[in-house]
């Protein structure tokens, strides 16, 4: 398809003009492109000519997205129409004049295709709210929502709360609550801790009256301290049977499709809470903003699947031994579980942040929006045009497309009145869905296509685990260019809490070396297969082309190192292993090791009986790394009756050992060092053996 192009100089507030549109067409790969000055206004007639045919339209402008929207609705014109800001992360700032390589990269990857559709994930919401908390905070917002959503109350505060009059919707109070699930599937269990049940009673005031220690109010709740167990509560309620001391069975459970936890500390104390969950706690702001929100989410919803999982590269678990836990730990939506030897996503809870495709190990799971394959192409059609269009030293800045966003857009505007230096002209922003999601496989990749810097912006909406995350894979990834001799810091950490900070931060990295010529290759699905091929690009023209690297601990690549003298190759280890690092030889008692496939998830260590095992992260980049290693062999074991190898003969020399004093064996030693077939044969033919049967009679 076709892509038409149009770009605007905001009324001559940006240094775009007729050589400029040449300069963009020749990046393009267009004819030259036509600089207007007022495209959202005098000068729409250009906007609306290109709405004529079929061609893919991509404005350079986000600013007046929405009248550009309209417009081409009222046309009902069927071209495809993209928009990309040009102006605030390139064409306002200090560096404007030398940002028209950045301009010709923006409009490029704008007018790329859209990804594949992924799977999505569904909710449906009846409304059905409950609201939790004191009953000064609930009350109140209960009565406003009542009119839109099925309001249910659950009040912390017992005696001495607001007065519970007309009963208008069902009442609970309790303590010690939980809350599981998501939005349109919470379950809510909390304990009848009140002798009085705000459900069944009917607000009679039967209690208060005949309670000689005034322990009840109108909170219709009862003051535990003070009751001095008169009972006679619970005979003015008999009919009702609302009051009950001996409440057995106190624990309650309800279903729900949204929660307002009004709450002084939220129950779900998740950095990433479920959708559907609010909880701005005293804040009668939060509490506004939040209470909107919920009126808007009854209904059918849904979101894209962010992750793919591959179960059989998982290195979670082996035989109850856990290996790899890094997704899980990480996790801040709690949407990651434990499921025997591999993990669970909920994929309901899973907010989306990536963090655990980054620090998986094995690629056995993947983030899917976009697809690794997806943002390659986007990286690298960046990267390509802008060094076709003559800028050097390209720089990405990741953001995430909320606060980064935001950031970025607010400098620029700062940058256009001059009270700020705006985006340095090297610095392309890419925008992501978190900036968590991305790793060492795409960071390398970037650095192949020629990018001098990556730039990974951080805000207040990261959770900290997000940043000791991607501090440690920072730091392996910079020991493996540091080792190959790549001068400088390629991959930095910027960290803004505002747009000064922002602008502050982009002025700190300097440029850094990178190959000497693009790489070529597409990045793979697969997390491991695209890191070989970023290996070896950088080893083909590294300046120092060492092929072995120490890396710090935690690194996904390493050696194993087996203590001979104790290993009995037992093959535990090699049953263990989820990655086939650790093979046997079916004809020799052999251990061997393929060390491109070693993850470091320390599953054999864990299993191994003799304690043999320890690990040592590196890289190794030559033929090493796909050789079968032998770590160990023995002399093979014969079976004494008739000579077939079963064994080891280290391994039999243990066994005899451990097992000579054992009542079971002392006297039949020998049958041990028979195969299995030949134990059954000598047990038959020794007629000396006193039988089961024989110690029944």
């Amino acid at each position: 398809m076709t892509t038409r192009f149009k770009i605007c100089n905001c009324n001559r507030t940006m240094p775009l003009d007729a050589s400029a549109g040449n300069a963009l067409g020749a990046a393009l790969g267009t004819p030259a492109l036509p600089v207007v000055s007022q495209l959202c206004r005098r000068e729409v007639s250009a906007y609306l000519d290109e709405l004529q045919g079929n061609d893919q339209v991509v404005v350079g402008c986000t600013q007046e997205r929405a009248l550009f929207s309209e417009l081409a609705e009222q046309r009902e014109a069927t071209a495809p129409i993209r928009f990309v800001n040009i102006r605030e992360t390139g064409g306002w700032g200090a560096q404007a004049k030398q940002a028209l390589p950045k301009m010709a990269a923006l409009l490029a990857a704008a007018a790329l295709p859209e990804p594949e559709p992924v799977p999505s994930v569904g909710y449906i919401s009846n409304g059905n709210v409950l609201l939790i908390g004191p009953s000064s905070r609930v009350m109140p917002w209960a009565k406003r929502l009542s009119a839109q959503l099925d309001v249910s109350v659950l009040l912390t505060s017992g005696f001495g709360g607001d007065a519970m009059l007309e009963r208008r919707y069902p009442t609970f109070s309790g303590e010690r609550i939980r809350i599981e699930g998501w939005l349109g599937a919470f379950r809510v269990r909390w304990r009848q801790s009140n002798p009085i049940d705000l459900e069944s009673c009917t607000r009679c005031n039967a209690c208060i009256e005949a309670c000689p220690e005034s322990a009840i109010d109108l909170s219709y709740q009862i003051e535990l301290s003070a009751c001095t167990s008169h009972r006679d509560c619970v005979k003015a309620c008999s009919a009702i049977g609302a009051i009950d001391f001996d409440r057995v069975d106190a624990d309650r459970e309800k279903e729900f499709d949204l929660i307002f936890d009004l709450s002084e500390r939220p129950l779900i104390t998740l950095h990433q809470p479920p959708q559907g969950y609010f909880a701005p706690g005293e804040d009668a702001v939060r509490q506004a903003e939040h209470a909107l929100q919920l009126t808007q989410l009854v209904g059918e919803f849904s979101k894209p699947k962010f992750f793919t999982y591959k179960e059989k590269l998982c290195a979670h678990s082996r035989n109850k031994k856990t290996g790899c836990n890094a997704c899980i730990d990480i996790c801040s939506a709690g949407a990651i579980s434990h499921d025997g030897d591999h993990i669970k996503v909920n994929a309901q809870l899973c907010a989306g942040c990536g963090a655990c495709t980054t620090v998986c190990p094995s690629g056995a799971l993947t983030y899917a929006y976009p697809r690794a394959s997806d943002l390659g192409q986007r990286l690298r059609t960046l990267l390509g045009t802008y060094l076709k269009a003559g800028g050097k030293q390209p720089a990405l800045l990741l953001h995430s497309q909320e606060r980064g966003a935001e950031l970025i857009d607010a400098l620029g505007r700062l940058a256009g009145t001059g009270t700020a230096l705006g985006l340095p002209a090297r610095v392309i922003p890419v925008e992501m869905h978190h900036v968590a999601a991305v790793g060492i496989d795409v960071w390398l990749t970037a650095i192949a296509y020629g990018a001098s810097n990556i730039l990974v912006l951080t805000t207040d909406e990261e959770a900290p685990q997000y940043i000791d995350a991607l501090e440690q894979q920072i730091g392996i990834a910079q020991t493996i260019l540091a080792a190959l001799g790549y001068e400088g810091r390629h991959i930095e950490l910027l960290r803004a809490a505002s747009a000064l900070d922002l602008d502050s931060e982009l002025q700190r990295p300097r440029p850094a070396s990178v190959p000497a010529k693009p790489a070529l290759y597409h990045v793979a699905a697969d997390k491991r297969a695209t890191l070989d091929f970023a290996f070896e690009h950088l080893l083909r023209h590294a300046p120092v082309p060492v092929t072995d690297i120490p890396l710090p601990a935690g690194a996904p690549y390493g050696a194993v190192a087996v203590d001979t003298s104790a290993c009995t190759l037992c093959m535990s280890c090699v049953g263990a292993c989820p990655e086939s690092a650790l093979i046997d030889n079916p004809n020799l008692p052999q251990l061997r090791f393929i060390e491109k496939n070693c993850v470091q998830c320390g599953l054999c260590e864990k299993t191994c009986p003799e304690s043999a095992i320890s690990l040592t992260p590196r890289l190794l980049l030559d033929e090493r790394a796909r050789q079968r290693v032998v770590l160990n062999e023995a002399q093979p074991f014969h079976c004494i009756r008739c000579g077939t190898p079963f064994g080891t003969l280290q391994m039999m020399e243990n066994m005899l050992a451990k097992l000579a004093t054992h009542g079971a064996f002392a006297g039949n030693l020998e049958r041990i060092k028979m195969c299995a077939d030949c134990r059954v044969v000598d047990m038959m033919q020794n007629k000396q053996e006193m039988s089961i049967l024989e110690l029944k009679r």
